[in-house]
């Protein structure tokens, strides 16, 4: 068996972090912990709820292994008794994790003077309802609502709507340029290429599930599907923030 001194020299290399006090581990698991995806590593490992599973988080994904490394789980923990969905809590703070980890430099971002809250917004320029909520700039800033754009281009890569959301991305002006593309549905864009993040903003996006656009995430990790209001934006806003305070 390898004790916990070990398992934490194992964890160093392998770049967990792991939350597994006292615990001893067995070699399997260190194997089976390595290669969940592909031989992609999971970003933590810590107890679950269930006795002898070991929950891992890899990216926006939560998985369950066995503790001798033989099974694994993909799915939902429900607490029956308080109806609670324990792997949505997980799931939704290691969605925000990951989108966190993308450099705000990377994104484009309107923000009012002082804002009370930030959402963080996968779209694309020809999506009517992205132009939608475009257009509601001001009254979110109105509001308090900090918005940051990642790039999802529906069409995917390669596609005339990536060359097109690169070209923003890298205009001299991203915010005139975003602005400019969702006011003309995407037509007219002026070619330009540099170094950019729209790539990897798409690969986060098919990572946490996005199926469309506008997708919106809020500070507590919930999801939006599609447009919403300014106001009841504030509304899931602030239930979100009553949220991560009862935690």
């Amino acid at each position: 068996m390898v004790k916990k001194t070990l398992l934490a020299l194992v964890a160093g290399i392998l770049g967990w972090q792991v939350a597994l006090a006292n615990e001893e581990i067995t070699p399997a698991l260190v194997s089976s912990m390595d290669q969940v995806i592909l031989g992609v590593k999971p970003d933590s490992v810590s107890h679950s709820p269930i006795n002898g599973l070991y929950e891992l988080a890899i990216g926006p994904s939560i998985v369950y292994v066995s503790r001798d490394g033989r099974y694994l789980f993909r799915g939902d923990v429900v607490d029956l008794r308080t109806q609670a969905n324990l792997t949505e809590v997980k799931r939704k703070q290691a969605r925000i994790n990951a989108i966190n980890g993308l450099d705000e430099n990377g994104m484009i971002v309107f923000a009012p003077e002082k804002p009370s809250y930030t959402i963080t917004v996968f779209t694309d320029i020809t999506c009517p309802y992205c132009q939608k909520l475009h257009r509601d700039m001001n009254k979110l800033h109105s509001l308090g609502i900090k918005v940051r754009y990642l790039a999802f281009p529906r069409a995917g890569i390669p596609s005339r709507a990536y060359d097109d959301m690169v070209s923003v991305w890298c205009a001299d002006n991203p915010q005139k340029a975003l602005t400019d593309a969702k006011a003309n549905g995407g037509r007219q864009v002026v070619p330009k290429r540099c170094d950019n993040p729209v790539a990897a903003h798409y690969n986060m996006g098919q990572a946490v599930g996005i199926r469309g656009t506008p997708t919106i995430f809020l500070e507590n990790g919930d999801r939006v599907p599609g447009y919403a209001p300014p106001q009841r934006l504030v509304q899931l806003l602030e239930t979100g923030k009553a949220e991560l305070a009862r935690q």
